[in-house]
């Protein structure tokens, strides 16, 4: 369907606002991905405060031109899907990589943190590292295993103890 000029400025004006307030985007080719995937793809996004924004190339284009970023146009091949996370700069990278092993149809091509332009392969190896509240967990975990493990042992001498008073007793 032919959009009107208005509803092209609308849709740049969208993603001018959207480029402002996030702090991640990651670029996705979804060429022949189905539409019931693609609705779940933007449920999962939403539910971790990201969003999936489909927009033509030429529109966004001329988006990255005003805001001054310099993207490569060859690197976008296909239908290109943006996702913009703006609580985290890991989650949109993280899923659409998840999302990408169980469906093939959709490509991570590339991606943005901040001014910083990111490659596919940078962009997927930064999609693998946990999220920060996995950091997060394993740091809270690292500084109270040594706390359990000491309570552990005086509670081992205490059993030991008890298990030897016992013995004698009988």
């Amino acid at each position: 369907m032919v959009k009107t000029k208005a509803q092209k400025e609308k849709i740049i004006e969208e993603l001018k606002e959207k480029i402002a307030r996030q702090k991640a985007m990651v670029f996705a080719d979804f060429s022949g991905l189905k539409v019931k995937d693609l609705v779940n793809l933007r449920k999962k996004m939403k539910e971790k405060d990201c969003e999936l924004k489909i927009a033509k190339k030429t529109l966004i284009q001329i988006v990255f031109k005003a805001k001054e970023m310099k993207i490569d146009e060859g690197k976008l091949q296909g239908e290109i899907a943006l996702g913009f996370g703006y609580k985290d700069e890991i989650s949109p990278f993280k899923i659409l990589y998840d999302f990408s092993r169980k469906n093939e149809n959709l490509k991570i091509l590339g991606g943005i943190i901040g001014k910083e332009i990111l490659e596919k392969e940078k962009a997927i190896e930064l999609a693998q590292l946990p999220t920060k509240d996995e950091l997060l967990a394993k740091m809270v975990g690292s500084i109270s295993a040594p706390i359990s493990n000491f309570v552990s042992v005086l509670q081992a001498n205490i059993k030991g103890l008890i298990n030897v008073l016992a013995k004698a007793r009988t």
